[in-house]
């Protein structure tokens, strides 16, 4: 799936830090390290942090966010899976709310309860498999928690380009989440802000 990955962060000369950067992996052409904002490192990180639990923590962000992103999306667009979230309680998935919160809210203890599970396990590794999820070890790039038989690139060019891709596509996605939750607490809809709780069109600016 992954393989080797780089995170990028340091800023252009206008917002350089003023202490010297000593770390030399962080540069134009690593992955991560893309237009139009290139090194960038506002907080001068880079030199006094371990670069690599933040760049592990940023692909892990960026994915959880992605599928976060694209379930608020099929959501909203009516998607529902069939059968019962919870049959204790009869409660069926098509009967969950819309709205983030009020889904979050809405969410049974028991599912919960299995969500951490799911997520302790793909932590540890501890229900790793060949086709499954692995733990990430320090002998892996980061991000690089799929088993064996998950597909890797072996032409450098093509897997620069997908390492990438998803790291790019991660951080849209960690704005897009967090952009529908602020439009939630200030009491519009998720995905159409503009236009009211029921998507209409957005008011025309005279």
């Amino acid at each position: 799936m992954l393989a080797q990955s780089v995170t990028a962060f340091q800023a252009p000369a206008m917002m350089a830090s003023t202490k010297a950067v000593s770390a030399t992996m962080f540069a134009e052409g690593d992955i991560g390290v893309t237009p139009p904002l290139g090194v960038y490192d506002p907080l001068g990180l880079i030199a006094t942090k371990d670069m690599r639990r933040f760049e592990i923590m940023e692909i892990k962000h960026g994915r959880a966010a992605m599928l976060g992103f694209l379930h608020v999306i099929l959501i909203h667009a009516g998607y529902r899976l069939p059968g019962y979230l919870s049959i204790e309680q009869d409660l069926k998935f098509n009967e969950m709310p819309v709205g983030c919160f009020a889904s979050l809210e809405a969410t049974p203890t028991l599912g919960w309860l299995q969500i951490m599970a799911f997520t302790c396990a793909s932590e540890t590794g501890y229900a790793g498999r060949p086709a499954g999820l692995v733990a990430q070890t320090d002998d892996k790039a980061p991000g690089d928690i799929g088993g064996r038989e998950w597909k890797r690139y072996d032409d450098p060019e093509v897997k620069a380009f997908k390492l990438n891709a998803e790291r790019n596509n991660g951080r849209a996605a960690m704005m897009g989440v967090t952009g529908c939750l602020v439009h939630e607490l200030l009491g519009v809809d998720a995905l159409y802000p503009t236009g009211g709780l029921g998507g209409a069109a957005p008011p025309v600016i005279a």
